[in-house]
């Protein structure tokens, strides 16, 4: 490969990271605001609302296609380490978080230390519980996608990215749910339809996020003139 192809790449490859590592962070931020995703609020699961969910379940699906775009063109190795590199960003993220609830607010900021405290105060709850749901979810879905871009030979990009997200999301949406519960911040008795709404709505957006799979993975492979099933090594 040219030195100008091989430039480009790990240009991508850094604005994937980028993006990926935004959509993680965020999502710990705005994990607070909960909202009906469809207008049927009366709708009930074991007496929780069906259709509740966190905002920052948002930009998360976005972290598990990112992971499939690098580990099809860039191997298992690059997805591995963007979701290291995910870890050490949400915990320097709530570094800073505690920084800005240490120091006092002045008298005319519009932001009070209540105020902040009430929007972030709970972040370390939510950035452990992310945390462990993130390394649980992450990992199996990357090892997921692998099994099966193996055993495929590299062809049916639709399966492995499908069986990998939806066994990943239903782990991340239940251990998360499931820590957040345990440490007081959210009623156990919205536990069930958490759990069941989140994970309805992941396997809505893993569908949707299939096409956009396709695009990037076909354009990718085109420029940088890749066989199906053919991995780029920045390393090399």
């Amino acid at each position: 490969m040219v030195l100008k192809d091989k430039l480009l790449a790990r240009r991508i490859y850094l604005y994937l990271g980028a993006l990926f590592i935004t959509s993680l962070v965020v999502s710990n931020l705005i994990f607070q605001k909960f909202f009906y995703w469809l207008p049927f609020g009366d709708v009930t699961v074991f007496g929780a609302p069906l259709f509740e969910i966190s905002a920052g379940i948002l930009p998360y699906p976005v972290t598990f296609l990112i992971t499939d775009i690098i580990s099809e063109i860039f191997g298992k190795k690059k997805a591995n380490q963007i979701v290291v590199a995910g870890i050490f960003a949400s915990f320097f993220s709530l570094l800073i978080v505690y920084t800005g609830a240490a120091v006092p607010a002045t008298p005319w900021s519009p932001v009070t230390d209540g105020m902040f405290t009430s929007v972030f105060g709970n972040t370390v709850v939510a950035v452990f519980a992310s945390m462990m749901a993130y390394l649980l979810a992450q990992f199996v879905d990357i090892q997921i996608y692998h099994f099966w871009k193996k055993l495929t030979q590299g062809k049916y990009l639709w399966l492995r990215n499908n069986f990998s997200t939806f066994s990943s999301q239903l782990i991340d949406t239940f251990t998360v749910v499931l820590l957040l519960c345990s440490f007081g911040e959210i009623p156990w008795d919205k536990f069930q339809g958490l759990v069941i709404s989140g994970f309805i709505f992941k396997v809505i957006i893993a569908f949707l996020d299939t096409p956009l799979l396709y695009l990037f993975v076909y354009g990718l492979r085109k420029r940088f003139k890749l066989e199906v099933g053919e991995e780029m090594d920045l390393d090399a």
